[in-house]
């Protein structure tokens, strides 16, 4: 892992290397329903493998500029996507295929963005 970038000289958006974990959504999840605000990491570690201040990452498509995290990005959403789909096609599953489907095509959707530059 390259921590060699942390004096900003690095002008690439990143994107986390858990791009798909939602991290964002879940602070948010937690300040609406509890009042509770954690405090946001000062750095992250990117789907190129360096660590860089978190104000320099983005789960954005149309934000990531590093070229190996967009990739990262792409892969990664690809790969969930596959996941959910097997997971609704499970007998017991808690979601039904329709809604693993719609779930599966915005990874897939968000895949595409970070493929296609944005």
């Amino acid at each position: 892992m390259d921590d060699g970038l942390m004096d900003g000289v690095d002008p690439h958006i990143h994107v986390e290397q858990g791009v798909t974990r939602g991290d964002a959504r879940v602070r948010n999840l937690l300040a609406g329903t509890f009042g509770l605000a954690g405090d946001l990491p000062e750095t992250a570690v990117t789907g190129c493998g360096r660590r860089v201040p978190y104000a320099m990452t983005s789960a954005r498509p149309e934000s990531v500029t590093c070229l190996a995290c967009r990739e990262h990005g792409r892969t990664e959403h690809l790969r969930l996507a596959e996941q959910i789909e097997r997971l609704g096609s499970m007998p017991g599953a808690v979601v039904t295929g329709a809604q693993a489907g719609q779930v599966a095509e915005h990874h897939r959707d968000l895949a595409r963005r970070f493929a296609d530059g944005g």
